[in-house]
């Protein structure tokens, strides 16, 4: 869900060098053209992306009440506004250029990214952690520097 969030939000032009929009128009947005499974999992994953004592580069950035470390529930979706950082421009640079293979979504009327074109490895910078079928992840955040570092050695 998270790459559709970003896709949608950046396909609406709901970019860092734009003003915020609410919430729950980016949720609809993605749940009417990419991810049909219900508000509250996009939602979730949204504010998830914007919460800074999670994830070491936030990918959305959030007014409102986005929870909190002391486990705080974010405020509804009509509450809060969000759009996208800057670092997760870095995420879709150039998806409009065939980049990345694009797939027809769930009722066939929109073409989706099935990656993106990511110019930093996001998984290793902002880490996971999750269960699914029975098996479990917890690969931890790690030092955009460092990590380039290490791509680059």
């Amino acid at each position: 869900v998270q790459r559709r969030i970003l896709y949608s939000m950046n396909k609406d032009g709901n970019t860092f060098d734009k003003g915020f929009r609410k919430s729950a128009k980016s949720v609809g947005n993605v749940m009417g053209n990419f991810h049909p499974h219900g508000d509250s999992s996009i939602y979730d994953a949204m504010v998830r992306m914007s919460q800074d004592w999670k994830n070491r580069a936030t990918l959305i950035e959030m007014h409102g009440n986005n929870g909190s470390m002391d486990g705080d529930p974010p405020a509804a979706m009509r509450y809060t506004e969000a759009r996208l950082s800057e670092i997760a421009g870095y995420l879709l640079h150039d998806i409009d250029k065939d980049t990345v293979p694009f797939a027809w979504n769930f009722d066939d009327t929109e073409k989706e990214p099935t990656v993106l074109p990511a110019a930093f490895p996001n998984l290793l910078v902002n880490g996971a952690t999750g269960i699914s079928a029975g098996y479990a992840t917890d690969i931890p955040p790690h030092n955009l520097a460092e990590v380039i570092d290490a791509v680059v050695y």
